[in-house]
């Protein structure tokens, strides 16, 4: 959510480091709940974008959702479109084109990343001086901040304990808001989600649920359950197909995956 809050303040013209923010959700499907700029919400601006016509030719799933949902995914435009049932399908290679998916995002990722690891493991092997840079992501910050005590504000993966969020289960995992300090990880209560966010969230919850089920009771009908339940497999097969695609990904991951029953 740090990398797309700067695509936001890109996009409203404003320093990245003045755009303030409040997400929840789950782990890779969240929402902006709140955008800010001196106090103002930012929100009116970002639809003025898409009622112009000016949304960036590389983010238009995100902006499609906002469209219809009213806020702003933190995912990224290709990786939002894979949690939901509207924009990848086989037989519409048409929306692929419209909406700008960029499927090859995350394999060319993984070759930039591989190419990355080599050339450092080549220069640290030659004993080369190597200048440490923070990257976006957490965990250095939290470890900081509960041993120094110096509070570190952030969106963390939590479970629901208490209803964190008030109209998703209490036994899932979600994403809040959080203070890391000497006392630890401290989520904050959010309360009930927009209901559409609430129920485009509930639909991955479904999948999460039936595969933990899947996990603890080695059941194999519930690893179908969950993905038949998956919007956008659920969008693409029927049950029958979703039931053999099953068996091969078991098959090809082979003793990495426990025998089921």
């Amino acid at each position: 959510m740090q990398g797309t809050a700067r695509d936001l303040a890109t996009d409203l013209r404003i320093p990245a480091n003045e755009l303030e923010y409040r997400c929840a959700g789950i782990n890779h499907l969240a929402f902006y709940l709140e955008l800010h700029h001196n106090g103002r919400d930012v929100y009116p601006d970002l639809r003025r974008i898409v009622e112009e016509d000016h949304v960036p030719e590389w983010n238009l799933v995100r902006y499609e959702v906002f469209r219809w949902f009213g806020y702003f995914s933190t995912e990224s435009s290709e990786h939002l479109a894979e949690y939901v049932p509207w924009f990848i399908k086989d037989a519409r290679p048409d929306l692929i084109r419209t909406f700008n998916v960029p499927l090859d995002e995350y394999p060319r990722r993984c070759e930039e990343q591989i190419a990355a690891w080599h050339e450092l493991r080549a220069a640290l092997e030659e004993g080369a001086a190597m200048r440490a840079t923070r990257s976006d992501e957490y965990a250095s910050r939290i470890v900081h901040a509960i041993e120094t005590d110096e509070p570190f504000r952030f969106s963390g993966n939590v479970p629901n304990d208490g209803g964190l969020i008030e109209n998703l289960p209490d036994d899932c995992c979600v994403e809040v808001p959080c203070v890391a300090d000497a006392d630890g990880i401290t989520p904050e209560p959010v309360g009930a989600l927009p209901p559409q966010l609430a129920a485009v969230i509930q639909t991955n919850v479904n999948v999460q649920g039936l595969t933990v089920e899947a996990a603890l009771t080695g059941r194999r009908d519930h690893v179908d359950h969950a993905a038949m339940l998956d919007p956008h497999t659920g969008a693409e097969l029927t049950l029958d197909e979703i039931h053999r695609l099953v068996d091969e990904l078991l098959e090809a991951h082979g003793d990495l995956v426990p025998a089921l029953r």
